[in-house]
C-alpha cells in the first residue's frame, strides 16, 4: 500500500531507529536541507494515541532553524516496540527512556525537550529526574496532573475497554466514529486505524491509567533550573486553558495560546506552533550562553 500523502516526508526527514541502553526507538530525524546544523537538537514527545507523526506539520520548519529536531514514538507505541509488563509504562520509567534518547541525540550538547499532552508529564520525569540537562522544557498542551474534562471521560473509557474488549473493539466503537464525525480523509483514517492497533495494549491501557491519576509535580518542576514554555490552543479540551495558564505562572514560565487551536497546536497551527518553539530555543540558549559569559 503506497504511503498516505499527509505523511509524505517534507525535505530533510527521515525515519530512523535510534539505539538507546533502554531500547530501540522508531523516530522521525528532521535536519535542515542546507545541511549545516549550528544550534542544539530537540527531541519532541507524543501523546497517549499518539505517535511522531503527530509533528510532521513542523518538523521541517523547526530543523531549518539550523538544529536536529528528532519526533519519537514512545515505547509500546506504534512502530516502538514494548514489554508486555505494566511496569514499564509509568511515568518515571518512560522518563528514563527520554533521558536515554536525549543523551545521544544531544552527543554531549544540551538537548530542548518538547513534551505534548501525555508526554508532557513523561518528558517532565526527565526534567525532574536530574539525570539530563536540558537547554529548555516545553509543555504542549499538558497540564499540572491528571488530565480533565472531555478526554479525562474518553480515557477512561479507552482504558477500561482495552482490558476487556482489546483494541480492535476501541477502534470500531470509539475512535473510528470520531474521526468519521470529523471527516477525516480514507488515506488518514487507514492511518490511525494501523496506528492505533500496532499500539501494545498493556501499554495503551497503562499510559491511559497514568494520564488519569498523575499528580501535580508543578513545584518540584518549579525547583529545576531549566527555561520551561507553556504552549496550548485556545480552544484545548484536555486541561482548560486556564488551568495550564495557572501553571505557566506557578513556574514563572513563558506561555504562549496558539489561536484557534484545540489539543494539538502541531497540527491545527503548524506554522504559528513553529515559530514560538523556534524563538523559545534561541532565548533559551541566548541566555544560556550570556551567563556562561557573565553577561546579564
Amino acid at each position: 500500500m503506497s504511503t498516505p500523502r499527509f505523511l509524505d516526508l517534507p525535505p530533510g526527514v527521515a525515519p530512523q531507529k535510534i539505539e538507546t541502553p533502554q531500547g530501540t526507538f522508531a523516530a522521525l530525524d528532521a535536519r535542515p536541507v542546507s545541511g549545516v546544523i549550528e544550534r542544539w537538537p530537540a527531541l519532541l514527545v507524543p501523546g497517549l494515541t499518539g505517535s511522531k507523526e503527530d509533528f510532521i506539520a513542523v518538523l521541517m520548519t523547526l530543523a531549518q532553524s539550523g538544529r536536529r529536531v528528532v519526533a519519537i514514538d514512545q515505547r509500546g507505541q506504534y512502530e516502538t516496540p514494548g514489554p508486555d509488563e505494566p511496569a514499564a509504562y509509568t511515568c518515571p520509567a518512560l522518563g528514563a527512556d527520554v533521558d536515554a534518547l536525549a543523551q545521544i541525540i544531544g552527543g554531549g550538547d544540551p538537548v530542548h525537550l518538547v513534551g505534548h499532552s501525555f508526554g508532557g508529564l513523561v518528558a517532565r520525569e526527565a526534567v525532574i529526574d536530574g539525570r539530563t540537562k536540558f537547554a529548555s522544557f516545553t509543555l504542549m498542551s499538558s497540564g499540572p496532573g491528571a488530565i480533565e474534562g472531555r478526554r479525562a471521560l474518553g480515557g477512561r473509557k479507552i482504558m477500561a475497554e482495552v482490558d476487556a474488549f482489546g483494541l480492535e473493539h476501541v477502534w470500531t466503537h470509539r475512535l473510528e466514529p470520531e474521526a468519521l464525525a470529523n471527516d477525516v480523509s480514507d488515506d488518514i483514517l487507514a492511518f490511525l486505524r494501523k496506528r492505533l492497533l500496532t499500539n501494545s495494549p498493556t501499554a495503551l491501557a497503562c499510559m491511559a491509567k497514568q494520564v488519569l491519576t498523575m499528580h501535580d509535580r508543578t513545584d518540584e518542576l518549579r525547583q529545576i533550573e531549566v527555561p520551561t514554555l507553556v504552549l496550548y490552543g485556545e480552544h484545548d479540551d484536555g486541561w482548560p486553558p486556564e488551568t495550564q495558564s495557572e501553571m505557566a505562572d506557578r513556574l514563572g514560565a513563558d506561555s504562549v495560546v496558539v489561536p484557534g487551536a484545540v489539543h494539538s497546536p502541531a497540527v491545527e497551527a503548524p506554522e504559528t506552533t513553529a515559530a514560538a518553539l523556534v524563538r523559545f530555543w534561541n532565548a533559551a540558549e541566548k541566555h544560556y550562553l550570556d551567563t556562561r559569559s557573565g553577561v546579564l
